[in-house]
């Protein structure tokens, strides 16, 4: 009896921790696929996992989490539901060019004269 006892608690404690390992993970919003982001995120299912991805295609990398929440049918509530699972990733990546704002070409300021 008292075997069955410590097998029952050890079973109950991995679960737990095995539980805990999986509502720890993170996903990079900047670089995730479909699937992970589905996996990963709570309230965030196929569809919504493909608009978050198809807007990182048009917008570019996400600067924020609360960016997340510009994603249509994504509101600021997911996005806190979420906090500690979303990553942004080390370093930003660029803009589509199509997002990028156009830059004049820098003018000589004018010498003035005394």
């Amino acid at each position: 009896m008292k075997f069955l006892n410590t097998l029952l608690a050890s079973l109950l404690l991995s679960i737990a921790l095995a539980g805990a390992a999986i509502a720890g993970e993170t996903v990079n919003i900047n670089t995730a696929d479909v699937a992970t982001l589905d996996r990963v995120l709570l309230n965030i299912g196929p569809s919504k996992a493909q608009a978050i991805v198809e807007y990182r295609k048009v917008h570019g990398a996400f600067r924020s989490a609360e960016q997340l929440a510009e994603v249509k049918g994504v509101g600021l509530k997911t996005v806190e539901k979420n906090r500690d699972r979303i990553s942004l990733g080390g370093a930003v990546a660029a803009r589509p060019a199509a997002a990028r704002p156009q830059v004049a070409a820098a003018q000589p300021r004018p010498v003035a004269r005394r």
